[in-house]
C-alpha cells in the first residue's frame, strides 16, 4: 500500500515539471509574433531595448512607459520581462549613443542590468493587429463600444450631452485630475472621434475638417497644429471641440488589455499590468 501511495503522490509532480519548462524572453516574443493577425514587419520599433533575450522569464509586466517606477515595481514582483508600448530611452528609436555619458540613462541601464530585466517594445504590431489592441482596450475601458459607428473603434454616435458632462465622465473613468479642452463646455453634441496617442496634428486637423465630426478626444499634439486649428474653428463659431487626455491615459488601457491578451496563450508565467504613476503637479 505504501508503494502505491508514493506512486500516486509523485505522478502529478512529474506532470507539472513537464508542463513548466522555462521560457526565455525570446520565446515569449516568438509566441506574440504568432498571435498577432498581421505580418511581422522587418522595419519596426518592436524590438528588445534592454537586457538579454535569452533570459529565463520569471514573470511578465505590460505597461505604457517603462519608467523607473515601473521597472522597480516589476523587480519587486519578480517579473523580469517588461513589455512596454512606448520608448524606454527618451526617443522613438531608442538610440542611446547620445546618452552614453548621461547620468539618468546610466542609472536606468544599471538598474535594468542589476535586476536581470529584459525590456521589449510592443508598439507597431499591437496597433496593426485586428482588433487594434490599444483602441480595443481604451474603448472597452471608456464603455463606448455600444455607440460605435459601423463597428469602428474610432467613430461614435453618443446620446446627446455637453462637453462638461462628457469630460467629467472621462476624467472619472481614466482617473485624470485635469484635461485640456478647446471649445465651449456648454456645447451639446453627439458625434465623437477618438484618436489615441499622438498620430500628429495634421491627422487631427483632417478629422476636425469633417463636417460630421463635432468632438475629437485626443492624446497629445503640437500646440501650433491641433490647438491652433481648433481654437480658430471655435472662434469662427463652428460646432467643434477637442478634449486632450495626454498621451499616457489615452492609450494605457490598451496595455492593460495586452496583459489579458497575453494570458490567452501564455499560461505558465505570471502576467501583470502596471499603471504608470503620473508625476505631474497641478497647481
Amino acid at each position: 500500500m505504501k508503494l502505491i501511495f508514493i506512486t500516486i503522490l509523485l505522478f502529478p509532480v512529474i506532470v507539472l515539471a513537464q508542463n513548466n519548462k522555462p521560457y526565455t524572453a525570446e520565446d515569449i516574443v516568438n509566441l506574440i509574433k504568432k498571435q498577432v493577425t498581421c505580418e511581422w514587419a522587418d522595419k519596426t520599433v518592436d524590438t528588445f531595448k534592454a537586457g538579454d533575450p535569452k533570459t529565463e522569464v520569471t514573470g511578465i509586466v505590460s505597461c505604457m512607459f517603462a519608467d523607473m517606477k515601473t521597472l522597480k515595481k516589476a523587480a519587486d514582483l519578480n517579473c523580469n520581462l517588461i513589455i512596454t508600448h512606448e520608448p524606454v530611452f527618451y526617443n522613438h528609436l531608442d538610440e542611446t549613443s547620445m546618452f552614453k555619458d548621461d547620468p539618468v540613462y546610466i542609472e536606468k541601464q544599471k538598474f535594468i542590468n542589476d535586476n536581470n530585466l529584459v525590456v521589449f517594445r510592443f508598439h507597431d504590431h499591437i496597433h496593426r493587429t485586428k482588433p487594434d489592441g490599444i483602441y480595443e482596450g481604451m474603448i472597452n475601458k471608456l464603455g463606448w463600444k455600444k455607440y460605435s459607428v459601423n463597428g469602428s473603434l474610432r467613430k461614435f454616435k453618443i446620446p446627446e450631452t455637453n462637453i462638461a458632462q462628457f469630460t467629467k465622465n472621462i476624467k472619472e473613468t481614466l482617473k485624470l485630475e485635469t484635461v485640456r479642452i478647446i471649445g465651449n463646455t456648454d456645447m451639446n453634441f453627439t458625434s465623437v472621434v477618438f484618436a489615441a496617442g499622438a498620430p500628429g496634428g495634421q491627422s487631427h486637423i483632417r478629422t476636425l475638417r469633417d463636417k460630421n465630426v463635432e468632438v475629437l478626444v485626443a492624446g497629445e499634439a503640437p500646440e501650433w497644429e491641433t490647438y491652433l486649428y481648433a481654437n480658430d474653428a471655435v472662434t469662427q463659431g463652428k460646432n467643434k471641440a477637442v478634449i486632450f487626455l495626454g498621451h499616457i491615459r489615452s492609450e494605457e488601457a490598451g496595455m492593460e488589455y495586452c496583459a489579458e491578451w497575453l494570458k490567452g496563450f501564455v499560461k505558465e508565467i505570471p502576467i501583470q499590468f502596471i499603471e504608470n504613476e503620473l508625476n505631474f503637479t497641478n497647481l
